[in-house]
C-alpha cells in the first residue's frame, strides 16, 4: 500500500507538470465578441500572426460571436472551462457596461485578465452627402428633427457617447443598436442613417475616399492620421471616450498556464513586426499588463455605474 500511495503521489507531481510543458498541445480558440472582419476581430488575427513566432507550435482558432454589444461573446468566455485553450478579447465601455447595467451574467472576477493591446477613439461620422458637416450642423438638426444614429449595442461606448451628447445638449437621438462595426460602417455608406457613432480606425480610410464624413474626434486631441477632424471639444461639446481591446481567459485557469499567456501577450506587444501590421491597419496601440489593465476597467466601472445611475438605459 505505501508503494502505492508513493507512486500516486509521484505521478501527481509529474503530470501537472507535464502538462505544463506541453501546452498548448491542442488549439486555443480566442472567442471575439463581434462580427468577423471588424477592428477586434483584426486584432485577435495580428496578435495570432505574431504570437506563431514565439510558440511556433500553437495553434489558434478565431470564434466570432457577435450580438447584444459583445455580451454574448463575453458570458461565453466567461463560461469557458478554465484550462487555458479558451480565451477571448475584451472591449470597452461594454465589458462593464452590461455589469452595471445587471445584463451580465458575469463580473469582472469571473476572469484572468491577461492585459490590453488596443486602444480605438469614437467619433462622430455622417453619410458623404449629408448637408452637417461639424458639430454645431449636427445638434441644430437632431434639435430640429428626429435623428437615426448608428451604435454598436446598447451600452457600449458608442451608446455611452451617444447618452453623454445627450445630456450635454438636451437632444434626444434615434439610437439604433446594430451588431457591430461592419453593419455601421454599410449603413453610413449607404445614407441608411443620419449618423453614427463608432471608432476611428472603422471608418478614416472611407473619410479620406470621401465616401463618408468624420465630423468630430472624441479625443483629447486630434488625430495624426485625420489632422483635418477637430476634436469634439474644441467645437464646444467636451466628450471623450476610446474603446480598449484586451485578452482574457476565464477565472480558474491553472496559475502557471495563465503566466505562460500573460508573458505571451507582452511579447507580441513589443513585437516590431505586430506594431508595424498594426500601424499598417491603422490600429492604435496601448499595452497594458493583467494589473493594469485590471486597474483600468475597474476605474472604469466605477464611473460608467455613476454615469449609469443618472442615465438609465
Amino acid at each position: 500500500m505505501r508503494k502505492v500511495l508513493l507512486l500516486a503521489m509521484a505521478m501527481a507531481l509529474f503530470f501537472p507538470l507535464n502538462a505544463l510543458a506541453s501546452y498548448p498541445e491542442k488549439p486555443i480558440t480566442i472567442i471575439v465578441p463581434s462580427k468577423a472582419g471588424g477592428s477586434t476581430d483584426t486584432s485577435a488575427r495580428l496578435f495570432i500572426k505574431a504570437a506563431k513566432k514565439y510558440w511556433p507550435k500553437a495553434e489558434f482558432v478565431v470564434k466570432d460571436v457577435s450580438g447584444s454589444g459583445g455580451l454574448k461573446g463575453f458570458e461565453e468566455i466567461a463560461r469557458a472551462k478554465p484550462d487555458g485553450y479558451t480565451i477571448g478579447m475584451v472591449f470597452t465601455t461594454q465589458i462593464v457596461a452590461h455589469i452595471v447595467s445587471k445584463r451580465a451574467h458575469y463580473t469582472l472576477d469571473s476572469f484572468h485578465i491577461i492585459g490590453n493591446a488596443m486602444q480605438d477613439p469614437l467619433i462622430v461620422a455622417v453619410p458623404e452627402n449629408s448637408p452637417i458637416k461639424n458639430l454645431k450642423d449636427f445638434i441644430k438638426s437632431a434639435k430640429a428633427k428626429s435623428m437615426t444614429a448608428a451604435v454598436n449595442g446598447i451600452g457600449s461606448d458608442d451608446f455611452v457617447a451617444a447618452k453623454k451628447f445627450e445630456q450635454q445638449t438636451g437632444v434626444k437621438f434615434n439610437l439604433l443598436p446594430t451588431k457591430g462595426s461592419t453593419e455601421q460602417k454599410a449603413m453610413i455608406l449607404g445614407s441608411h442613417i443620419d449618423a453614427s457613432f463608432m471608432n476611428l480606425s472603422q471608418l478614416q480610410a472611407q473619410h479620406k475616399a470621401g465616401k463618408a464624413r468624420i465630423i468630430a474626434i472624441l479625443a483629447d486631441k486630434r488625430s495624426e492620421i485625420l489632422p483635418d477632424v477637430k476634436t469634439a471639444a474644441e467645437q464646444g461639446y467636451p466628450v471623450s471616450m476610446t474603446a480598449t481591446r484586451g485578452f482574457v481567459a476565464p477565472a480558474g485557469i491553472s496559475k502557471d498556464i495563465a503566466a505562460k499567456l500573460d508573458d505571451l501577450l507582452q511579447k507580441v506587444n513589443k513585437d516590431p513586426g505586430f506594431i508595424a501590421d498594426t500601424d499598417k491597419g491603422v490600429l492604435f496601440r496601448l499595452p497594458m499588463t493583467g494589473p493594469e489593465y485590471l486597474a483600468y476597467l475597474k476605474k472604469l466601472q466605477a464611473e460608467t455605474q455613476k454615469f449609469y445611475d443618472q442615465n438609465p438605459w
